[in-house]
């Protein structure tokens, strides 16, 4: 019926609504994250940053991602193909140099927020995405998150 059919739609929204991160996720996320860094060690925590299946950094729409500051990928929680690669030159649908000014974020003060255009994971549209990014204590290397609005 068509109740039956609004119900669901209206059910579904709602359903995919609960499946975005909010800032306070990512923000919580990316430090859980560094501590672990720290207790597991870098090549550990790389590989559980990235293992889609490890539903600890892995959450509704949340996942993590690494680059050191050559802007060389280390960890991709949505894309795994990314890992190893030199990034420098990658630009957003909106034309920033995406991965630089993260960088540009954290070796200036560590931590802090980029808005930019990016495709969602799951719907593959391209969707206003904001990302936290924070330097791994005295590394060379930082951890982001991010959630898209």
């Amino acid at each position: 019926t068509l109740i039956t059919t609004a119900f669901a739609l209206l059910l579904g929204g709602n359903v995919y609504a609960q499946e975005r991160g909010t800032k306070e996720e990512v923000v919580a996320m990316v430090d859980r994250a560094i501590a672990h860094h720290k207790k597991a060690g870098s090549a550990q925590a790389l590989k559980d940053f990235s293992d889609k299946g490890n539903a600890e950094w892995h959450v509704k729409d949340v996942y993590l991602f690494c680059y050191d500051f050559k802007a060389v990928n280390t960890c991709h929680g949505a894309n795994e193909k990314l890992i190893g690669k030199d990034l420098s030159e990658l630009k957003t649908p909106d034309g920033q140099f995406l991965i630089k000014n993260m960088v540009k974020i954290v070796s200036e003060k560590d931590a802090g927020w980029i808005e930019y255009e990016w495709p969602h994971p799951q719907t593959k549209k391209v969707e206003h995405k904001q990302a936290y990014v924070k330097r791994i204590p005295g590394t060379e290397t930082f951890l982001g998150s991010g959630i898209y609005r």
